[in-house]
């Protein structure tokens, strides 16, 4: 296991410096079909390192080096339970944009380099994933941002240069001010504990009490949040999303987001308990107020990929609950809810990126009604991927976000109850307003008379790609929506 996780870590880095050394002159076919089977070969790996998992909420595939010995620096690297999910979910969802890819090369141009960026921040997502070091977590969170900015700045919107090129602006000045936050705060904790190991900071307890604890996580904790992202602090992404090309938007919705939730998980609540008791109701309170804001917001969007950018916001508001109720419930629900977010809104971001294609636009009232006469398929999926992230029961939607409701209802003992139940009512509340802008997006989008809504004269044929691309992200999201113990069975000892 320790070679199968080493070599997907390796792997993705060694083959973008690879691809920018071929000639170009082999053509944007070659670099995303050399992508696809390199972002496939990390799929394999991925999916032997689940099933070689241990039972329980053990770590395996570990290894422990000196990195930079001065420091105390480790290259410390291992998955669990918690991570490999997650470390799935990145080479699924980077396969199936190489795969995507194939199709669209002769739109995007520069494929080569876009494919590489897409492998290097394949790799800086899974080293972040497989750290055990809280150095390493930082150096491996930040590879991903460079890769992104450009992604979103050269490749985005091609309508709007000055557009596309602030919320390339908006998204690293934001990232790199939480991960500036973070590094202070790990800063904190090493100055406490005298190490940057996580294993050891895990299980010490030298980091009770508030004081010092307290100022290292409110700076993690906020750090974390920029990348989530939680309101008021979310201002960055639905221009990210808008502007960015599909295969952007659906890492960045998919992958990047979760880094901010996966740190919470890994670091915040383990490493700082007491001082994360005294922060929950906080970090409850504006998770709550992302739900509501992010569906508000969608209800008032012109632009399909702007809505579903705000529905990131309340979903990860969602999982930002279930983290601040630190009870085994609310844990388990933000875990499933990452996996499930990031499935949904990938397809999500596939169709829309599909609908985009056909149209050259993403404004509704460009685009018309009637979608299911003049694309009955695309049509046929957004309605099933609306129902998954509605949180239709027996879909992935559902199971994450009743499982933090239920973890707000009971949460933590050392936890004031009487705040989460409001908490609880208030995102209770928030996913009815989520059903209300998804059906309105479908009635307002996929119903209506073909004779007023004529075909589009823009159009581009993505047939052959589509049902490749869309048919994994279907099929998991409705396997996890009706058998939801496949990872909540490994989630027990949480």
């Amino acid at each position: 296991m320790n070679a199968i996780l080493l070599g997907m870590l390796a792997l993705p880095i060694l083959a973008a410096l690879a691809l920018w050394a071929v000639p170009a002159t082999l053509g944007d076919k070659f670099a995303a079909a050399y992508g696809s089977v390199i972002s496939g070969l990390v799929l394999i790996g991925a999916v032997l390192l689940w099933a070689g998992a241990p039972a329980g909420n053990r770590r395996y595939a570990e290894l422990d080096v000196a990195w930079i010995p001065s420091l105390d620096v480790r290259f410390h690297v291992g998955v669990d339970s918690i991570s490999v999910p997650l470390i799935a979910l990145t080479a699924l969802l980077t396969f199936v944009c190489c795969l995507y890819s194939l199709k669209i090369t002769p739109r995007i141009g520069r494929t080569r380099s876009l494919i590489a960026l897409l492998l290097v921040i394949e790799a800086g997502v899974l080293g972040t994933f497989s750290a055990l070091d809280l150095v390493l977590f930082f150096v491996c969170f930040e590879i991903v941002l460079i890769p992104m900015w450009l992604v979103i700045d050269i490749w985005g919107d091609h309508h709007d240069p000055a557009g596309r090129k602030r919320a390339a602006t908006t998204f690293i000045l934001m990232t790199v001010f939480g991960s500036a936050l973070m590094l202070l705060g790990f800063l904190l904790v090493q100055r406490i504990a005298g190490t940057f190991d996580l294993v050891y900071l895990t299980s010490s307890p030298v980091l009770g009490g508030h004081g010092i604890p307290l100022a290292a996580a409110v700076l993690i904790a906020v750090g974390l949040a920029v990348k989530v992202p939680l309101w008021p602090l979310h201002i960055w992404l639905p221009d990210a999303h808008a502007k960015a090309p599909t295969v952007g938007s659906v890492l960045l919705a998919g992958v990047l987001l979760k880094l901010g939730t996966y740190g919470m998980i890994r670091i915040l609540v383990p490493v700082l308990p007491d001082a994360t008791a005294t922060i929950a109701p906080y970090l409850g309170g504006f998770s709550t107020v992302a739900i509501v804001a992010g569906s508000l917001a969608c209800l008032a969007q012109t632009d399909v990929k702007r809505l579903i950018a705000y529905s990131s916001v309340g979903h990860m508001g969602f999982i930002g609950l279930g983290i601040s109720t630190m009870s085994p419930a609310g844990l388990r629900g933000a875990l499933f809810a990452n996996i499930a977010h990031g499935l949904i809104t990938g397809l999500l971001f596939f169709l829309a990126g599909a609908i985009k294609d056909r149209h050259d636009t993403s404004d509704l009232r460009a685009i018309g009604r009637a979608l299911y006469a003049r694309l009955p398929r695309i049509a046929a999926l957004l309605t099933f991927a609306c129902l998954a992230s509605l949180g239709l029961p027996g879909l992935a939607g559902f199971w994450g976000e009743m499982l933090v409701l239920l973890g707000a209802y009971d949460p933590a003992p050392w936890l004031p109850r009487t705040t989460f139940l409001v908490f609880m009512v208030i995102a209770g509340l928030g996913t009815v307003l989520t059903a209300a802008y998804f059906l309105r997006l479908v009635r307002n989008l996929c119903q209506g008379d073909p004779a007023e809504n004529p075909p589009a004269a823009f159009a581009v044929d993505l047939s052959g790609i589509e049902l490749v691309t869309w048919t994994p992200l279907i099929t998991l999201t409705v396997l996890l929506g009706v058998w939801p113990g496949l990872l909540l069975q490994q989630w027990g000892a949480l």
